[in-house]
């Protein structure tokens, strides 16, 4: 009898922690979204919105991560894996950690490239809440014109990164 509860519990246990995939797979960011800001390593403020008009006309991959996240930690090979068969890809990454220090140890202690941007433990904030966000790591690929290409994977990889990078190559 003490197994079954066991394993009872484990499994609503497992089942109340575990992501939830969300329902409708967006293809467009929320407006209320691209308004929250983010700091770049230089310090500098700027909308979400801003950062992605920088990168029009390019495929881009979003990672958002955080130092403190043990999935986004065991994802790195592959993200630089994926990084390095994939040059002609901008690779954003949008940091969740608590703190701005931390994030920038973590850029030198993993060897990060890319362009990197903090937006704060801020899950909650309007484009956590705008992309459906309950668990990093998380990847987008976004578009040659912003839009959202591929609107959930977990791990870097996810074939379905890949072929989505491999179709907006033919467009």
């Amino acid at each position: 009898m003490k197994k079954i509860i066991s394993v009872l519990i484990l499994f609503v246990g497992l089942n109340a922690f575990a992501q939830k995939i969300p329902s409708v797979m967006k293809t467009e960011f929320p407006v209320a979204a691209l308004q929250d800001s983010v700091v770049d390593l230089e310090g500098n403020s700027a909308t979400i919105e801003k950062v992605f008009s920088n990168y029009k006309g390019k495929i881009v991959l979003l990672d958002l991560w955080a130092t403190w996240c043990g999935d986004c930690i065991t994802n790195m090979p592959a993200l630089k894996s994926l990084h390095e068969k994939n040059p002609d890809v901008t690779f954003v990454y949008l940091s969740m950690d608590k703190t701005e220090e931390a994030w920038k140890k973590g850029i030198e202690k993993y060897q990060i490239e890319g362009q990197h941007f903090y937006m704060g433990n801020n899950f909650k904030g309007n484009f956590g809440t705008g992309i459906d966000l309950n668990w990093i790591p998380r990847y987008l690929v976004l578009d040659q014109n912003g839009k959202i290409a591929d609107y959930y994977s977990v791990k870097a990889d996810d074939p379905k990164v890949q072929e989505t990078i491999n179709n907006l190559r033919k467009k």
